[in-house]
Order: structure tokens, then sequence, then C-alpha cells
């Protein structure tokens, strides 16, 4: 058995995976984000501890016996958080999150001072990166600053917890904006451009090498034999492609968690600055991948159901019920409710409701959260393509490819084929354990299959002109954030 750990924005979610590729299980927790200032988001890495702890309590309490044979533990989780540690490796600070926006300044002051960061991290500064964070720390909490000695990311610090041992991965690390990605090693140069040096730096290992053994108090715990490896593990979205089976250059997937991300994979490093597209390291050796990101997808209905006093399961057949004059009707919705990476790069840019009368109903605006949160997708889409990447197929994944409506949306809206696979919700997790799995000297080609397809989404053409206007729409209505920022004064 392997245990795969995903530590994600609003839960911790773990997967148990036998030796035949079956997940036998899956608990969970969540997690809560503290906003305390316009722009802000932060977690306590403590809330991650205790959350961890009790989802796999609660999975060993479901299924003891085969618990009991887990051999090898694999790591996922949410990338760029800032976790800075002391010289005794206390938390100083609530740890800065992927989709805190404070550090604008910071991006423009470290591309001034690192005239290479382009060519080397092979990605623009943008305020969710790990290294603008610790600018602002510099500049805003100096005497937190001065006492940092280690900067860990999140995943990488439930591992200290796991293990005791200080460490990370090529996926993981790609994030921060401090490492060469081509050679999948921490940049001297990106590093000094914050003060910082490799001494502030977990030891790098790939996603499937062994990273330390779980720590034998916490063995003895939860009934396991001594000895139990934690694999390097990933970033939440590279881990997600060994969990999809997408390890092959051309391989990708759109996934629909908090944020939305277009995954595609590449046989080496190709850097595409210039679109906000990244350009990162996969969990695996020897392997890249672009990636476009929507910082906020199915978090957007998430808000608009608690806006309305409602829930998923009643809002998507709703949406489902409306004519296609409803939906012609509808708001036009801009999905910036954190800023936007892909491809604008733009902390300030905001949500927006366009178009709305006296007959948009409830209905009509969650279709419009849809549709945006879709036309966000598309221009990540085009941004790929302008960066050489093309695509036929893309797998959908996370939260949001519960819904066979946006499944056929995103289709319809990309103009490509969509699938969906039994198991795909896993996400992170099930790449986790089987990045386990290959630290305990599985096979590759055996272990990182794609799950069994559940559906298939074709493009559909009949409302490919209403989408073309309302895409054009959606475009236009950002270009128009000049006069946002004038009312907001």
């Amino acid at each position: 058995m392997y245990l795969g750990i995903d530590l994600g924005t609003s839960e911790v979610k773990v997967v148990l995976l036998d030796n035949r590729n079956n997940m036998i299980a899956t608990s969970g927790a969540a997690l809560t984000v503290s906003r305390p200032h316009p722009r802000w988001s932060e977690q306590d890495p403590a809330a991650w501890w205790t959350a961890t702890v009790d989802a796999i309590d609660n999975l060993r309490a479901a299924h003891p016996n085969q618990f009991a044979e887990i051999r090898a533990i694999g790591l996922s989780g949410q990338m760029h958080g800032a976790v800075v540690l002391d010289a005794q490796d206390k938390v100083m600070r609530p740890a800065i999150l992927w989709n805190d926006m404070r550090s604008a300044d910071e991006c423009r002051e470290l591309t001034e001072r690192a005239p290479n960061l382009h060519a080397i991290a092979g990605n623009l500064a943008m305020p969710g990166f790990t290294a603008p964070k610790l600018l602002w720390l510099r500049k805003h909490e100096p005497d937190i600053y001065a006492r940092i000695r280690t900067v860990l990311l999140p995943k990488d610090w439930l591992r200290l917890q796991l293990t005791g041992e200080k460490a990370s991965d090529p996926s993981d690390a790609a994030g921060t904006l401090w490492l060469d990605v081509a050679k999948r090693d921490w940049s001297d140069e990106l590093l000094a451009a914050t003060g910082l040096s490799r001494e502030h730096m977990p030891k790098l290992v790939e996603g499937d090498a062994v990273s330390g053994h779980l720590r034998p108090e916490l063995a003895q715990r939860w009934g396991l034999p001594a000895g139990v490896m934690v694999a390097g593990g990933g970033g939440d979205n590279a881990a997600s492609a060994v969990g999809i089976g997408a390890t092959a250059p051309g391989d990708g997937f759109i996934s629909l968690g908090t944020s939305g991300v277009m995954f595609v994979v590449n046989d080496r490093f190709r850097p595409n600055p210039a679109s906000a597209v990244h350009a990162f390291c996969h969990a695996l050796p020897n392997r890249w991948h672009q990636m476009s990101v929507v910082l906020s997808a199915a978090s957007c209905l998430r808000w608009l159901c608690k806006l309305t006093g409602t829930d998923e399961a009643t809002l998507l057949p709703e949406v489902a019920a409306l004519s296609a004059s409803m939906l012609d009707q509808s708001p036009v919705f801009l999905p910036y409710l954190s800023g936007e990476r892909t491809p604008h790069n733009d902390p300030f840019a905001q949500g927006v409701f366009h178009g709305m009368t006296h007959a948009t109903d409830r209905a009509m605006l969650g279709y419009s959260v849809l549709e945006g949160v879709t036309f966000a997708l598309k221009d990540g889409l085009d941004a790929l393509s302008a960066a050489g990447t093309s695509v036929d197929m893309l797998s959908l994944m996370g939260g949001g490819a519960r819904s066979p409506y946006w499944a056929q949306l995103i289709a319809d809206v990309l103009d490509i084929r969509i699938i969906t696979h039994h198991g795909g919700e896993a996400g992170g997790a099930l790449g986790a354990a089987r990045l386990g799995w290959l630290c305990a000297g599985g096979n590759e080609a055996d272990i990182c299959q794609k799950p069994p397809v559940r559906a298939e989404y074709l493009p559909q053409s009949q409302r490919a002109d209403a989408f073309a206007h309302r895409l054009e729409f959606f475009r236009a209505v950002y270009r128009q954030r000049p006069l946002q920022q004038l009312v907001q004064g």
C-alpha cells in the first residue's frame, strides 16, 4: 500500500493506493484561508498538520488492515507559499499563500535585481511566486526577515513534520523563482537577488526519489513499520499530472479546483514568459511542462453559491435548465476575484458581472460564472498556442470535473475533446501516492497509467457564434479596467 498526501488550499486530502493501482480509500480535512487585509491570503502551518493527522487517522480507522501495509508516502501540495523558519525551525508567521497579491511592487524590484530572471527561472515575476514574498518581508517585517534560516514550501513543511528532513523537489521549487529550471538546481544568482543563499534552501531530490523516512514516533502512532519511505513528491499540478497519467510529451489536463490550470508536458525546458505562461519542471526526471493559470476557477462557483444562499448541487441543475436565449441574455462574468495570471499578469484585475437586468436570476449568474471561468481557460489555451504548444485532447480533473454540463461547455468553447476519468477527483493525492510507489522501486510504465475513462465530451458547434461574440465582449470588458481604477479612485 502507498499513501498520498495532498495539501490543498481548502483541504488536506489523503489517498490509499494498492499495488494494482486501485484507490482503496480517500479521506480529507477542511482548511480555511485568512485574509487579514485586502489582497492578502495566509494560512497557519499548524492547521495543515492538524488536518493531515486528522485525515490520516480517519483513513486508518476506516481501513486498518490495508493502512498497516503502507510502505511509502508521497507528497503533493499547493505551490509558491512561503513558510519561514528560524534557527530552531519554528514557524515565525503565517504562511503567505500562492493567491496572495501583496507583493506587486516587489515583483518589479526582483526583475530589476535579477536581469537574468526570465532566462533562468523561465517565468515572469508575479506576486503569487515565493521570491517576491521574501522581498516584501524584508521591507515590511524586517525583524522576521533577519531571523529567517530556512524557507520551505507548504508540502515541504509537512515533510519536515513527517521525517525531520528539509527537502523539496524540482517541480515545486520551480515555482519559487529561485530555481534554474533547465538545470533543476537552485540558482545562486536568483537567491542573492532576495538576500538569500543555498543555506536557506532545502535539499533537492526528484519527485520519485527518497527524501527521508517517517519519524519513528509517527510510525508507532499509526502502526506502521520502521523505515517507511517518503518520496520527493511534487507541486500540486505536477503531482496531478502523474495521477492522471500525463507523463509523456503532449499529454495534458485541465484542473478545476480553487484555481484553474491547463498543463501540457514537454520533453525540454520551453520558457515563454512574455505571455505569462509558466515553464516548470515536471515531478518526474528529465521532463518539464508548460502551464497557464486562472487564479479563481471553481472557487468562483463556491463564492456565488455562498452569495446567493445555495449550493452547487442545487445551482447546477438550475443552470442546465436554462434555454439558449436565456444563456445569451446572461451577464458576462470576469472571474478575477484574486487578480489574474495568464495571460494578463495583473494582480489588480477584479471580478465583474457585466450586463445584469431585472430579468437576471440566480441560474443566469451561475451560467455566467461557468462561462467566465471557461473563457479564462480559453485565454490560457491561446497563450499556450502562442508559446508553441498544441493539443487536441485534455483530461479534466478537480472538483469542477464532477459537472458534465461544465465539461461540455469547456469542450465547446475550447473546441477540443475533453475526457474525464474515474478517480480524477483525487488529483494530486493520487499522483503523490504513485510517486511514493515509484520511490519504493515501482516501474513508471506500470504505475503512471491513465485512469479509466468516465466520459468523453466532443465539441459541439450549435452555439459557436454566440460563444465567439461573448468571448470578444469578455475580453473587451477586461480592456476597460482603467475605468474600474477610476471608479476606485
